[in-house]
């Protein structure tokens, strides 16, 4: 059947069931269940209103479509309709937005009397001068998807706890917001909502008409009665045949987009979830995102989603991370989605193509509808392909039966069912050094299998010219599901194999360092000394509890059912891990540092200040020398 991907190497923890999600448990009667429920839908395919809205469509390109964009190896260029949505940000949004956070700022400065240092001020009022800042949220399932929410919500100036505390406000300042796997279904939820607050987002409301991500019904065991269960299993396959019909090879990818759209997109309700009459989120492209007002008026941060790939080729010496479940070499291309484009920076390949006509077969006939917000999320969190280290542990794991169902219902042969299988657009692309050149589909899998559960690179990208970015950090690298920092080391070490094209600032390069400093329990400034090339790293990481309190955010990535009341109290510790800051110690216990609003605000402004020549003074001196990493 599918092409093993290979073992992985030697490891450091037993970590691997810290990120893998087990969705159900495997058995013949829901191979036989599941091959017979989509053996009915082949014949019943015009009922299933699922099918039809989740199957791509062909039709004649527009005049003028072109399929590949190069955007040079080291001389980076980006998209028009990108360098247009920044253009348009920093004219229209910006000006107010960092009015609006400087205020914030100091109103939280003069409750402590102390003065926001005139250059910080200077910058944060010059549009030309002003920051560019962008945020990357990490995967880890529903645990990042919740702790990028509350930090977020942390930056949101439309929460008014957050604009008084003199943090919120980088959210609308920010022009970029990339993310991977569970930071995916949060950051692809977001921007498909039309940029509500995250309580929205989370929880619904009736101003949007949701119900938001319904955590109560599990992703892929919505239900304690065993006859449901396969029952809604034998749906999700159902769901394809529109799109297997067209053509396309439908793998497990497309069995976990249909599941994710019951959560993670509009269309889904408690009362209809069960309903076959019902979308379900089938329909909504990525690329219409573009479409929506609050991208239009350029309010949300452009989105990025992450995607890494399995190859054969592998140029020069393959490099793993040294993590034990990370499979995918660091020299393998890494993709990324925006509304507008699909490709990589990466020198190997520097090339993009248009998100809207994913799948297309040449530039008079162009395919739409391929690229599903649901089915863009579950390119970027698919990592069912951790299962597949020989043919009798793929058959008897998990996703062993959906497997066999799959081959059975739409055969496809030579089709590797536990990845994603993109078009490959890039078909004859590149100088020799492209792995992918001569694949007629790319193999895509979640976008933290080579060890960068943080998404940093798209934001590493010189044409982007991003000088600050706040990376929420929360995959469960220990047994007690906290973080140690082990993506940053994966990304610094990823950075060092394209010397020139993805600038980065000095991290640890042992999780034992980042352990003796506390680095992950505490914010932390990395890049403060680098070159003003380098982007300053404002780091927030799910390192543990705050404050004494008892832990909360460290549930399982495994975990994928989640009570409102957990939710809301795991939102609430995350508000406190995103402003507490260095604690200090007053009248004899520790209590969050009452200057880190204005210390963030420092921090924010630190590359323009060094471009400008200004000098540090005042409170940003004593604020960078504690929170810096030399």
């Amino acid at each position: 059947m599918s092409q093993l991907s290979r073992l992985p190497p030697p490891g450091r923890l037993p970590m691997v069931q810290a990120r893998t999600m087990v969705p159900f448990r495997a058995s013949s009667k829901l191979l036989l269940f599941v091959i017979w429920c989509s053996s009915l839908a082949l014949h019943t395919v015009a009922q299933q209103v699922a099918a039809a809205a989740y199957a791509p469509k062909l039709s004649s390109c527009p005049a003028g479509t072109s399929l590949v964009r190069l955007t040079g190896k080291y001389a980076q260029s980006l998209s028009r309709q990108e360098s247009a949505f920044i253009r348009e940000k920093r004219e229209r949004v910006l000006p107010e937005a960092w009015s609006s956070y400087l205020h914030n700022v100091q109103r939280a400065a003069s409750r402590q009397r102390v003065k926001v240092p005139l250059y910080v001020s200077a910058i944060l009022s010059d549009h030309l001068r002003s920051p560019h800042l962008a945020i990357a949220t990490s995967g880890g399932g529903h645990r990042a998807a919740i702790f990028g929410a509350g930090v977020m919500t942390a930056l949101d100036g439309r929460n008014a706890t957050s604009a008084n505390e003199g943090t919120g406000g980088l959210l609308q300042a920010s022009s970029y917001l990339s993310s991977l796997s569970g930071g995916a279904w949060l950051v692809s939820s977001l921007a498909q909502a039309d940029f509500p607050t995250f309580p929205e987002l989370i929880f619904g409301s009736s101003k949007t008409g949701s119900e938001g991500w319904l955590t109560k019904f599990d992703l892929l065991q919505p239900s304690s009665d065993p006859q449901t269960v396969l029952a809604f299993i034998g749906g999700l396959i159902a769901e394809l045949a529109g799109k297997a019909f067209a053509g396309i090879p439908v793998t497990f990818a497309d069995v976990w987009a249909r599941t994710l759209s019951r959560h993670f997109v509009h269309g889904t309700t408690a009362s209809n979830f069960f309903d076959p009459n019902v979308t379900h989120g089938a329909g909504p492209t990525f690329s219409g995102i573009s479409e929506l007002p609050s991208f239009v008026s350029r309010r949300i941060p452009l989105p990025i989603v992450l995607a890494d790939s399995i190859t054969d080729l592998n140029v020069g010496t393959p490099v793993f991370f040294n993590q034990s479940e990370d499979i995918i070499p660091l020299t393998n291309p890494i993709y990324e989605f925006t509304p507008y484009e699909m490709g990589s920076f990466d020198p190997m390949l520097s090339a993009f193509t248009p998100t809207k006509f994913l799948g297309s077969p040449n530039t008079s006939v162009c395919m739409t509808g391929f690229d599903q917000v649901s089915y863009i999320e579950s390119v970027s969190s698919n990592l069912f392909n951790e299962f597949n280290t020989s043919s009798d542990a793929l058959a008897s794991s998990p996703i062993g039966p959906i497997i066999s169902a799959l081959q059975v219902t739409f055969p496809h042969p030579g089709m590797q069912l536990d990845a994603a299988m993109v078009p490959n657009a890039f078909f004859g692309v590149g100088d020799g050094t492209y792995p992918d050149a001569n694949h007629k589909f790319l193999r895509l899998v979640d976008g933290g299998e080579d060890g960068q559960v943080l998404p940093l690179q798209p934001l590493l990208v010189k044409a982007r010219k991003i000088d600050t970015i706040i990376g929420i950090d929360a995959p469960a690298d220990t047994d007690e599901n906290f973080t140690a920092g082990f993506s940053l080391i994966a990304s610094q070490q990823r950075a060092s194999l394209f010397p020139g094209v993805y600038p980065f600032p000095p991290v640890p390069k042992t999780i034992e360092e980042f352990a003796a400093h506390n680095l992950t329990k505490r914010p932390t400034f990395f890049g403060c000394e680098s070159p003003s090339n380098v982007p300053l790293l404002i780091y927030i990481a799910n390192g543990g509890a705050p404050l004494g309190q008892s832990p909360l955010t460290n549930t399982p990535t495994a975990q994928t059912t989640y009570q409102p009341e957990q939710i809301q109290a795991m939102l609430n510790q995350v508000h406190d891990i995103a402003t507490q800051g260095i604690p200090v110690r007053k009248h004899g216990k520790e209590t969050k540092d009452p200057l880190w609003p204005v210390c963030l605000a420092c921090a924010v402004v630190e590359k323009q200040r060094a471009k400008i020549g200004a000098r540090r003074s005042g409170v940003c001196r004593s604020c960078l020398e504690r929170y810096c990493w030399s």
